[in-house]
């Protein structure tokens, strides 16, 4: 036989298109040619796999060796094709028997002594591949190295075979014996609980405690606004732990973008993740990019948190590109060679200072900034994004009788189950996070009663909201009533929904 065919993925963005590997042997001068729109560390790979066959004994074909990668229009990057190439020239060369190939799908880079290396967005090339097997209804199994094991793995029913080596792979398919070939890989049955820091820890701060528990509940964006020391951040990185439980669906989407940039472990499985990029930051490591286009820090944040220290200090065109993911809830990287998309469904946690100086409302009366400079300090976050921030909340200065005493707070555990709760009761009303609200589906679920209703009328008016502030102050109102177990938007709900409004400046 001088054809063999077999099956890998390629990653596009999140996607993981199936490539079909072909090779052919043929008469005429020894040469080794891979095509398929190959980028350069596809290419060197003629290199590894002669290298690898040799030092594990095998005989490179003194023949002209074909090497198609189809569709030939996708782009194909990294090594994980080292295997499937170095497979198909065994088969084709009748080295390796051929006849279950087509019952398998191949990833791995090769070293030059023929050992399997990890590759990046294995994770994410087994969630496609079970995806497309219930779609068409064949299930194949997934040769890969054994350090993507673990996080292939995590695709329930999924079929993992992890090798450590190319001649374990070839063992495998001689079948001489029972023991040579390889086994499947069996997940541990119960992932360990994600550990989170306790909200116990932080002193005092009951109003911001209580807007972070409303936020949770709701998914709601938050922007805190205090001098420095009164514990922002510590409240920012206790957040995922009072965050619903992620489902398993929730769990793989989050799991597949983490594992386009690094390897993943199940130890974090289920556990949200928590992004806290520095303010220096570009605008393409927020938002991803990169030729091949790889995920920014909003979607490596999917299905969890967002946390941007010192908003101000951020670079203002670097802030504008959050606007629309946090409407849409997914990325778009174009680029002049392909486009690629990401999910972005993240939940911001901004804190800020008040004024340059940091001490603009303190007690001690420590600010000395004008209010030009406040003014202008403050003008660094635009409005249409401030906008979109639905609750901006005020985290004042601890006295010091409150810094002096031992922490004894409410611990995450507490505040989670009530989260829990009331998350509940809005997927059994209307099968979402009440951010995720439409304005039809507002109307439906936010009625608010007559009082409540006047409050906001009057507020609005006041306070200059646009729509859009409108229907996001209704949306935490409604959120505020889920926890107290209201059916109804009353006016008290209404009243702590808009003084979550109020921290910087009257939108």
């Amino acid at each position: 036989m001088s054809l063999a065919v077999l099956k890998s993925r390629a990653l596009a963005g999140m996607h993981a298109p199936e490539v079909t590997v072909e090779v052919h042997l043929a008469n005429g001068l020894p040469s080794f040619t891979i095509v398929g729109l190959p980028e350069t560390e596809v290419k060197e790979s003629k290199d590894r796999v002669r290298a690898a066959l040799q030092n594990a004994c095998f005989e490179f074909p003194a023949r002209r060796i074909t090497v198609n990668l189809a569709p030939a229009d996708l782009p194909k990057e990294s090594g994980r094709f080292d295997l499937p190439i170095a497979l198909g020239i065994l088969a084709a060369s009748g080295q390796m028997p051929a006849d279950d190939l087509d019952k398998y799908e191949f990833a791995g880079e090769l070293s030059l002594s023929g050992e399997l290396r990890p590759i990046r967005g294995a994770l994410a090339m087994t969630y496609a591949m079970h995806r497309a097997a219930g779609n068409s209804g064949k299930q194949r199994a997934f040769i890969l190295p054994r350090a993507n094991a673990e996080e292939a793995a995590l695709v329930r029913d999924a079929t993992i075979f992890p090798a450590d080596t190319l001649l374990q792979v070839c063992a495998h398919f001689a079948a001489m014996s029972q023991e040579t070939r390889l086994s499947r890989y069996r997940p541990a049955a119960n992932p360990m609980r994600p550990a989170y820091p306790d909200f116990a820890d932080v002193k005092g701060q009951a109003q911001a405690k209580r807007a972070l528990e409303v936020a949770a509940t709701g998914g709601h964006s938050v922007l805190m606004v205090g001098p420095p020391g009164t514990g922002k951040s510590m409240l920012a990185a206790r957040f995922p732990g009072i965050l619903p439980p992620m489902t398993d669906e929730e769990a793989l989407e989050s799991a597949a973008v983490q594992s386009l940039t690094s390897g993943y472990s199940a130890s974090r499985w289920k556990s949200r993740p928590y992004r806290a990029p520095h303010h220096t930051a570009s605008g393409v490591a927020l938002v991803g990019g990169g030729s091949p286009p790889r995920p920014g820090e909003i979607s490596l944040a999917h299905r969890g948190v967002l946390f941007l220290d010192e908003l101000p200090e951020f670079d203002r065109k670097v802030l504008e590109v959050l606007r629309e993911p946090l409407e849409s809830g997914h990325i778009t990287i174009s680029r002049a060679a392909r486009q690629a998309d990401f999910p972005a469904r993240f939940q911001l946690v901004a804190a800020m200072n008040p004024c340059p100086c940091g001490y603009l409302g303190h007690s001690a009366n420590r600010c000395r900034c004008t209010p030009d400079v406040v003014a202008r300090y403050q003008d660094k976050i635009s409005g249409p994004l401030l906008d979109r921030i639905d609750m901006q909340i005020q985290v004042g200065a601890l006295p010091h009788e409150d810094m002096l005493k031992q922490a004894d707070g409410e611990p995450t555990a507490a505040i989670a189950d009530r989260v829990e709760r009331a998350f509940d009761r809005q997927l059994s009303r209307q099968g979402k996070a009440n951010h995720a609200l439409s304005g039809a589906e507002i109307d439906e679920h936010c009625k608010p009663d007559p009082a409540a209703e006047q409050l906001l009328r009057t507020a609005m008016a006041r306070l200059n909201w646009s729509a859009r502030a409108y229907h996001r102050v209704l949306k935490v109102a409604r959120t505020i009533a889920d926890l107290a177990d209201a059916s109804t938007i009353a006016q008290p709900h209404v009243a702590e929904a808009i003084q979550y409004r109020r921290a910087l400046r009257e939108h």
